[in-house]
This record gives C-alpha cells, structure tokens and sequence, in this order.
C-alpha cells in the first residue's frame, strides 16, 4: 500500500489505492491497513470529500534503512553480518556503497 502512495505523492483515498492495486481485496481491507499505517505515523491523512486522502510521510528508502538497522541490531556478530551482506552485493552495488560511505569520511 505505501507504493501506492509513493507513486501519489499527493496523496490517494482508499478507493483509489484499491484500484492501483488491481486486486480483490476489499475496499474495509484497504482501509482498515490505511488505518494502521496512519496510526504508526507512516502515513498522514487529510479531508477529500467523504473519505480520506492518505498520503505517505516516509520515503521508500527511509523505510528500508529502518529494516535493515533493525535487523543488524538484533544480531550479535554484527562484523560477520556486514562482511557477508558486502560480500553478497553485486560489484555496481559494492561500488555505490564505498562511495557513499567515503562521502561520510569527509
């Protein structure tokens, strides 16, 4: 659903989130995961007509960062968890990675 909002960065009502989605599920579903992600301060939500227009607070990547500290937080040899998450990346993201970090080093 948060892609849906992504792509809307004016934000989409849970009808119109429903049909990007091209599925079968109910528009109470929709709503009701709307609901959740408001309430966990994911998404922020204003008056559009009769219904809501939810709209996204927080960028993919800001997301995705999130995931992954909280993964390196819960393990206990965090120097084995990055030296194989680097070893597994592809050479162009290896690459993106030493320069981003460089850029940190000043």
């Amino acid at each position: 659903m948060l892609a849906q909002l992504w792509a809307r960065p004016s934000g989409a009502t849970p009808g119109e989130v429903l049909d990007g989605l091209g599925t079968e599920l109910a528009y109470t579903t929709v709503m009701t995961v709307l609901i959740r992600l408001w309430k966990k301060g994911l998404v922020d939500r204003s008056s559009r007509g009769r219904a809501y227009a939810y709209r996204a607070v927080i960028t993919e990547a800001d997301l995705a960062a999130s995931r992954m500290r909280s993964v390196f937080e819960e393990v206990k040899d965090r120097e084995l968890v990055f030296s194989s998450f680097v070893g597994g990346l592809s050479k162009k993201d290896e690459r993106l990675l030493r320069r981003v970090l460089g850029e940190f080093d000043g």
